[in-house]
C-alpha cells in the first residue's frame, strides 16, 4: 500500500464506478476526516484489495482510490469527491481495507463546526442565494418570527398540492411555553406573602394569551398555530358546552370557585380563569393586585377594584373586604365555608371575606365552557401536536389529524373533546408539510428547511439536553403502543454521502451536513415489542417518551432506514440495534 499527493491519476481501467458508493463523516471538535468506500451491489473482502493506493487531488477537490482487484485481474480506479473542508495536505493520509470496504483518512486544518469554517461557508453560501447556509443552520423560531413579520401578508400553503390554505396573516406571535406555571412557581414561588401573586399573573397571562384570534399566527418550534375562522375550505362544528360539567360542579363539596373576567386589550376577547384546588390560585392574583395598588390592579384585572388599605397592610398581607364595582365585571365565589384562607400560606397571614354568592345557573352557559378551557390550558395539557409527551396528555382530550381539503394529505392537528371540535379554537400547522409562498421549496419560502426528520431531530436534542435522556421510545399517538425505539449515540456528527464519479464526470461541490448519529429498532422490522422487557428498559434507563401520529412514524422510519442503509455491512448493526443517522 502507498500514499501520494500527485496531480495525475494513474492509467487504469475504471470498472462500474457508480456500484461504489463512499461516505464522508467528520465529528465536532475533530480534526480528522473519514471516508468509507465501499462496493453497495456486491460482497467483498480484503484479500479482493491488493495493491491499494490513494491519491490526494486538492486542487481538483478530488480523492483517487486505486487497487488491483485479484479475481477480475483487473486495477480498478475510484474518483471520490472530496467535500467543502480544509485539508492539511502536508500531513500523510491513511488508509486501510477492510472486509466490506476501504476506510480513509484525512488531516483537517480545523473541524467542521469551526467558527472560521462556518463563516467561510457562509461567503460561498451567499452566491447561492443562502441556500445551502440554510440546510446546516439550526432550526430557529426567532428566526422564523422575524421573517414572516418581515413580510407585508402571508399565506400559507400545502407542501404536497400548493393549495392555499389560509386567508391573510399579518401577526406573528411566540407560542406561550406549556411549563409557564412551572417556570414562574421556581421563579417567584407559590406563597401569596412574597411573590406568589406575581407568579399567578403570569400564568393568568399565559391562559390569555393561548387563546386563538383571527388573523394572529402563534409560531412553536415545530408548528403555528391560528384561528380554524383564517383557514379556507374548512368547515368545522360549533363549540357546544359540555353536559357534564354541571354534574362537576355539584360533586365538588369542597371546592372553591373563582371566576374572574378578564379583557385581552390586544384582541378584544373576553377569557376567565378558574381554579378550585383548596381555593389557593385564584386567591394568589387578586391578593398580588391589592399589594400592587389600585391603579395597577385596574390595568391587569380590570373588572375587580379592591380599596387599597395603608402601608403596614399591604406588607402584612392582610385584607379586610373585598370591594366590587356594579359597572365591572364581577367576581362569582361558591364556597362552603365563610371564609377563604390561602392552604399555601405557612403563616396564614392571608385571609378574604366571603363576596357575593351568585347561582349555579349563572355560571353554567358559554362562560363555563370557556372556563373548563381554561383551566386546561392552566394545566399544560396541549402542545404543538407534532411531538406530544406524556406530561402534556390527557384522557379526556385528544389529538385529530388535520388534512389538506385538496389532497388530504396530513399537514397538522387540532386537540379536541369527543365532539372534533377544536378545544383552543385553533388549528396546528406543521412547518415541514406548509410553505409560505409559491413555488414551495423556493429561495423565499421560510420553511424550506424545515423536514419532519430534522424537527424530530431538533425536539430530540431538546429533551436530551434538558430532561438528559439519550433514550427514546416513540409511541402511536392514537393507541399508545410502542413503534420505534431510539438511543442517541453522538449529537455533533457530520456526514454527506453519494456514488463515486465515472471517468470524464466533474467533481461536484458537496458539503458536509450536520447529523445525529443513533441507535434504533422498530416494530416494523419484525416481531412487536415485548411488553414487560420493554417497560423494564424504559424504567431502568429512564427513557423519555413521545407519541406521534402513525403517518409520521411511518416517514420517520423510512428515513433511519435510508440513512442504514447508506453504511457498509458492518456499520449496519450495534448492539443488536440498527445504527443510523438523522439530519439536523
Amino acid at each position: 500500500m502507498s500514499s501520494t499527493t500527485s496531480e495525475k491519476p494513474p492509467a487504469s481501467a475504471t470498472q462500474n464506478p457508480k456500484k461504489w458508493r463512499f461516505t464522508w463523516e467528520a465529528q465536532s471538535h475533530s480534526s480528522t476526516l473519514r471516508l468509507l468506500l465501499y462496493n453497495s451491489t456486491a460482497t467483498c473482502s480484503s484479500s479482493q484489495f491488493t495493491d491499494l493506493k490513494v491519491n490526494l487531488l486538492a486542487q481538483q477537490s478530488l480523492l483517487i482510490v486505486s487497487f488491483f482487484e485479484t479475481e477480475a485481474r483487473i486495477e480498478v480506479s475510484l474518483r471520490v469527491p472530496i467535500p467543502r473542508v480544509l485539508i492539511d495536505a502536508e500531513s500523510p493520509v491513511h488508509f486501510k481495507a477492510f472486509d466490506d470496504h476501504i476506510e480513509v483518512k484525512v488531516v483537517l486544518l480545523l473541524p467542521p463546526d469551526h467558527p472560521l469554517v462556518s463563516e467561510f461557508d457562509s461567503m460561498l453560501d451567499s452566491l447561492n442565494n443562502g441556500v445551502g447556509l440554510d440546510e446546516r443552520s439550526p432550526l430557529s423560531m426567532d428566526s422564523d418570527i422575524k421573517k414572516l413579520s418581515a413580510m407585508q401578508v402571508v399565506h400559507f400553503y400545502c407542501r404536497n398540492c400548493t393549495t392555499k390554505l389560509t386567508k391573510d396573516l399579518r401577526k406573528f406571535e411566540e407560542m406561550p411555553s406549556v411549563n409557564w406555571r412551572e417556570v414562574s412557581d421556581n421563579w417567584f414561588g407559590a406563597c401569596c406573602c412574597s411573590f406568589g401573586g406575581v407568579s399567578e399573573k403570569l400564568v393568568t397571562r399565559y391562559a390569555k394569551s393561548y387563546m386563538c384570534a383571527p388573523g394572529v399566527v402563534l409560531l412553536s418550534a415545530t408548528s403555528v398555530l391560528l384561528c380554524k375562522d383564517d383557514l379556507l375550505g374548512c368547515e368545522f362544528p360549533d363549540v357546544k358546552v359540555r353536559q357534564d360539567y354541571g354534574s362537576e360542579l355539584n360533586s365538588t363539596s369542597d371546592s372553591c370557585l373563582s371566576i374572574s373576567a378578564l379583557e385581552d386589550e390586544g384582541r378584544g376577547q373576553t377569557v376567565f380563569f378558574e381554579n378550585h384546588e383548596k381555593g389557593t390560585n385564584g386567591i394568589h392574583g387578586i391578593v398580588d393586585s391589592l399589594c400592587a395598588g389600585e391603579n395597577n390592579l385596574a390595568s391587569n384585572l380590570k373588572s375587580e377594584r379592591l380599596k387599597p388599605g395603608g402601608a403596614d397592610d399591604c406588607l402584612s398581607c392582610t385584607f379586610h373586604a373585598l370591594h366590587t364595582e356594579t359597572n365591572k365585571a364581577p367576581v362569582i365565589k361558591m364556597c362552603t365555608d365563610s371564609e377563604i384562607h390561602v392552604g399555601n400560606c405557612d403563616t396564614q397571614c392571608c385571609s378574604l371575606d366571603r363576596s357575593e354568592t351568585f347561582s349555579k345557573e349563572q355560571t353554567v352557559g358559554t362562560k363555563v365552557e370557556l372556563l373548563e378551557i381554561q383551566k386546561i390550558f392552566l394545566n399544560g395539557h396541549l402542545g404543538s401536536g407534532f411531538m406530544e409527551r406524556s406530561s402534556s396528555l390527557s384522557q379526556d382530550i385528544q389529538w385529530i389529524e388535520f388534512s389538506c381539503p385538496q389532497c388530504s394529505c396530513l399537514i397538522g392537528a387540532y386537540p379536541c373533546f369527543e365532539d372534533n371540535v377544536p378545544l383552543d379554537g385553533g388549528i396546528r400547522l406543521f412547518k415541514c408539510n406548509i410553505s409560505t409562498c409559491l413555488p414551495v421549496g423556493g429561495s423565499n419560502d421560510k420553511f424550506r428547511n424545515y423536514t419532519l426528520e430534522r424537527m424530530f431531530t431538533s425536539q430530540l436534542l431538546e429533551s436530551a439536553k434538558d430532561e438528559l435522556s439519550f433514550r427514546t421510545i416513540v409511541r402511536n399517538l392514537q393507541f399508545k403502543s410502542a413503534v420505534l425505539q431510539i438511543v442517541l449515540l453522538n449529537p455533533n456528527s457530520w456526514c454527506c454521502t453519494g456514488y463515486c464519479l465515472l471517468p470524464l464526470e466533474s467533481a461536484g461541490k458537496i458539503v458536509l451536513h450536520p447529523t445525529v448519529k443513533v441507535l434504533f429498532t422498530a416494530s416494523s422490522h419484525g416481531d412487536e415489542f415485548d411488553t414487560g422487557m420493554l417497560e423494564e428498559w424504559i424504567r431502568k434507563n429512564q427513557a423519555d417518551e413521545v407519541y406521534m401520529f402513525p403517518s409520521q412514524i411511518k416517514e420517520l422510519i423510512t428515513n433511519l432506514d435510508l440513512a442504514n442503509s447508506l453504511s457498509p455491512p458492518s456499520y449496519k448493526l450495534l448492539q443488536g440495534l440498527f445504527l443510523s443517522s438523522l439530519r439536523r
